[in-house]
């Protein structure tokens, strides 16, 4: 990256809104993160980028521009009316990241739900594996990144877009390490974490600023595109892992993120870094909107809404999909078409020191509700009888699947393995709401699958029967959950 040449800094009478008038402009104001960034003048194809340091009767500038440098105390606005080159440094380009409003707020817990709820659908519905589902997703990823990184600005609709899929992505990759790896959640959250402060650090060592509003040359939107991915891996890896701690269902699990960014909203209101709270806030988005679409999509009796996936991923793509359309038209989240609004907040580096003092609080009493909550009793799931489902003299694998469709076979074969790779990993909790998936699957299949082969179907959904209960016991065996699944997973051929 080329570097920025520095002029002397020249103190000229505000610039009026009218003084600008004849220009396309694009104004934003100096954030409480420290980050200053641009005013964009364009006239008869010269460019200038100034600094606003202060907002007051006389306004203080850096320009950054091309060797060619106005003499001391001239007005910039002077020097482009008379055709002096100010041009862009080399590399810069307009900022293509949102501005970090509620809009943006909503709009990211609405992905992060469909990055849920899509990747379980998906999973259950294509029939390749969790691992052929994440290349066909990381494919995916590659070209919608390439589509946002090609984009002169910020569009919402291919923002957002990239946003979804990285959230699918993300989620694949951290349950191909659960389910198919059988990584344990503890771990998989530590290395994710670890991986994320080594992208922050390098990002930072090179750059020097986290800054959202500094996302002006390509290095910086490749590490923000980075550090995006790497905290929906570790947010779903940490979810999954407060779940398996707790116990808690959907419903109970959502107040825990959602706690934590009220006080992390209320820790940036008194002072603390705000780069630090907006990623803070963006990686704990990541379970709360998992947790909710968990919520909506769970059958009742596991404490959901029973709204199924499919449907739950419908109507937050409907919801997203209006959101965008509406920020396409107001244009409310674009940074570069704000006018400087408001007196930015002061940077107190001594406050920001105190306020790490109380993130740290926050984080302590986060821990000590999650180690509370891991030894109390955990609710058992309900719906399963005492007395198990007869089973039907055994048949083999051939008999029992040739009458059925290859596909519905192969779905409830996946089902039923990524379940075993969640025992294996001892992570209960989302082998129970796995076995819910496929209860339902199965029950929803019943009416086009039962008149194909009564024998054949009393015998699987006996099986189907013996691996609910293993898995929904009170207090679950592991040996008898493998042995269950592994027979059904035989008999599935």
């Amino acid at each position: 990256m080329a570097e920025r040449r520095r002029l002397p800094r020249v103190t000229v009478p505000a610039l009026t809104p009218g003084a600008l008038s004849s220009y396309s402009t694009a104004c934003t104001i100096e954030y409480a993160d420290g980050v200053r960034c641009y005013r964009h003048a364009r006239r008869d194809g010269q460019d200038a980028f100034m600094f606003p340091m202060a907002q007051s009767g006389r306004m203080t500038y850096e320009t950054s521009e091309s060797p060619t440098a106005p003499g001391a105390g001239a007005h910039p606005g002077e020097r482009l009316r008379a055709g002096e080159s100010l041009r862009t440094p080399a590399g810069q380009m307009l900022n293509k990241v949102p501005e970090v409003t509620i809009w943006f707020w909503i709009i990211k817990i609405l992905c992060t739900t469909v990055g849920e709820s899509f990747a379980d659908w998906i999973n259950m519905n294509l029939g390749v594996g969790l691992i052929n589902t994440a290349l066909i997703f990381t494919g995916a990823l590659a070209a919608v990144l390439a589509w946002q990184l090609s984009a002169g600005r910020y569009i919402p609709s291919v923002y957002w877009l990239t946003v979804v899929v990285v959230s699918v992505t993300g989620t694949l990759y951290t349950d191909i390490l659960t389910d198919s790896q059988g990584v344990p959640l503890a771990l998989s959250s530590g290395v994710f974490a670890a991986v994320l402060a080594v992208v922050f650090g390098i990002w930072y060592m090179r750059e020097r600023t986290l800054s959202v509003h500094s996302i002006t040359t390509r290095p910086r939107e490749l590490f923000y595109w980075l550090a995006v991915l790497v905290t929906f891996a570790l947010g779903t890896a940490a979810g999954d892992w407060t779940l398996e701690l707790t116990g808690w269902t959907a419903g109970v699990a959502v107040l825990l993120p959602l706690g934590l960014i009220v006080t992390i909203i209320a820790g940036w209101r008194l002072g603390a870094n705000a780069v630090l709270s907006f990623w803070l806030a963006y990686i704990l988005t990541r379970p709360l909107g998992a947790n909710l679409g968990d919520w909506l999509g769970s059958p009742s009796g596991d404490g959901g809404l029973g709204l199924g996936t499919a449907l739950t991923s419908v109507i937050f793509l409907v919801a997203i999909l209006a959101t965008v359309a509406y920020l396409t038209r107001s244009r409310s989240d674009v940074i570069e078409a704000q006018e400087p609004t408001g007196t930015p907040r002061a940077l107190n580096p001594a406050r920001e020191r105190r306020m790490l003092a109380y993130y740290a609080v926050v984080v302590g009493a986060g821990a000590a509700l999650l180690i509370w909550a891991n030894h109390q009793p955990h609710a058992a799931a309900t719906g399963e009888e005492d007395t198990p489902a007869p089973v039907t003299s055994h048949i083999s694998p051939q008999e029992a699947t040739s009458p059925f469709p290859p596909a519905e076979v192969a779905r409830f074969r996946t089902i039923t393995a990524d379940t075993l790779a969640k025992v294996n990993a001892g992570d209960q909790q989302a082998a129970t709401r796995l076995v819910t998936d496929l209860e339902t699957a199965w029950d929803d299949d019943q009416s086009t699958l039962e008149p194909k082969s009564e024998k054949a179907w009393s015998f699987l959904d006996g099986e189907i029967d013996q691996v609910l209960k293993a898995v929904r016991a009170p207090h679950p065996d592991k040996a008898t959950e493998v042995g269950a699944l592994n027979r059904l997973l035989t008999s599935l051929g």
